[in-house]
């Protein structure tokens, strides 16, 4: 199984890239992850739907061979990191790989939110997109760490 982030938007600051970049490298070989950057629609004077429109078609694309499909949002389900861990065994148990989606600026098209297989949130606060991505990745690292009892996460 592979997890996938697929995030909407430009290059981050290195510093961001550089933490992902840690976090990545610590993942498993039974579960790498990638962290996969999807080019914004100019904005010009298109609407909000056309932007959205346009980066759904760069996601499909990217999402094809995925079994599961997880959308970041800031209305989806609130977890913690332990709860994201039993998610993550679940679907380890199942098998499938499984994608990450973090939207641009404008946010992501409904109709892949209607698609997606779980909706979750990383936080109350709002969050730079790019920092989401470090975050998940962290998150995506402990909750793996959680599954194989190993000592990087402590509870207490």
């Amino acid at each position: 199984m592979r997890l996938s982030i697929f995030a909407v938007g430009h290059r981050m600051p290195d510093w961001l890239a550089d933490g992902c970049a840690e976090y990545v490298k610590r993942m498993p070989r039974e579960l790498p992850l990638a962290v996969v950057e999807i080019k914004p629609e100019p904005r010009g004077s298109k609407t909000r739907e056309q932007l959205l429109a346009a980066e759904k078609v760069r996601l499909q694309q990217a999402l094809q061979g995925y079994s599961r499909i997880v959308v970041l949002d800031e209305r989806g389900e609130d977890l913690t990191t332990v709860k994201l861990a039993q998610k993550l065994e679940g679907w380890m148990r199942e098998g499938g790989d499984t994608a990450f989606i973090i939207g641009g600026a404008d946010g992501i098209d409904a109709e892949i939110k209607q698609r997606s297989d779980a909706m979750i949130r990383l936080s109350s606060l709002t969050l730079p997109h790019a920092m989401a991505r470090l975050v998940l990745c962290e998150q995506l690292y402990r909750a793996h760490s959680v599954v194989r009892n190993h000592p990087y996460h402590r509870e207490g």
